[in-house]
């Protein structure tokens, strides 16, 4: 009798192992069964639903999620400095007084201004156009506009230009800015202008 409990104990293990062993082979047989593909049934629901709209100010973009497709914001060209009408750099004349070649100080800050840009832009350069009004002799006036445009290439190299990058001309009364025959006229014809010829 003891033998026959022996036996069906055994029986019971190895009937135990067996189920253990075939839950084991019929899940992923069921699993596999199903992922197999079937076909799709058209969704009834579907049309009935509301469309989603996304909303583009949402805090996480693509770009957040970093998806590299994603459009880059532009971004937005650089402007020369010589080019931009806020700069110091736009202000190219200098103005003196009658008969005068000293700078006054309020232009030392344009000149300055322009001394850095040439400092900083090693292949720029530029002519420095000394200008005079109509009083006095055609040739005490191309004398004086030489002075003129001299101070100011003076001033510029002391501020960092170098000397190969300053070139000076004296139109002396040839080139009036304003053609009239009044002080207001002269005021704008006594001058030095700064013309950037490579930048």
């Amino acid at each position: 009798m003891s033998a026959l409990k022996q036996q069906i104990s055994i029986n019971k293990t190895n009937i135990k192992d067996f189920l253990k062993r075939g839950v084991f082979l019929i899940i992923p047989a069921v699993v596999l069964l199903g992922c197999e593909s079937t076909p799709e049934q058209p969704d009834t629901d579907a049309a009935s639903e509301p469309v989603k709209v996304v909303d583009s100010s949402a805090s996480t973009s693509a770009a957040d999620q970093g998806d590299s497709s994603a459009v880059k914001p532009m971004v937005e060209p650089q402007i020369d400095p010589l080019d931009d009408p806020n700069s110091l750099l736009s202000n190219r004349t200098v103005y003196f007084d009658f008969d005068r070649n000293d700078i006054n100080d309020e232009y030392r800050a344009i000149i300055r201004a322009h001394a850095e840009y040439l400092a900083n832009n090693p292949s720029s350069r530029i002519t420095i156009e000394g200008n005079a009004d109509e009083r006095g002799t055609r040739e005490y006036n191309i004398g004086l506009g030489d002075r003129r445009a001299s101070a100011v290439r003076q001033l510029m190299v002391l501020q960092g230009a170098t000397s190969g990058q300053v070139e000076t001309i004296s139109y002396g009364e040839e080139r009036p800015a304003d053609p009239g025959h009044d002080e207001a006229a002269w005021d704008k014809n006594r001058r030095a202008e700064i013309v950037y010829s490579a930048r």
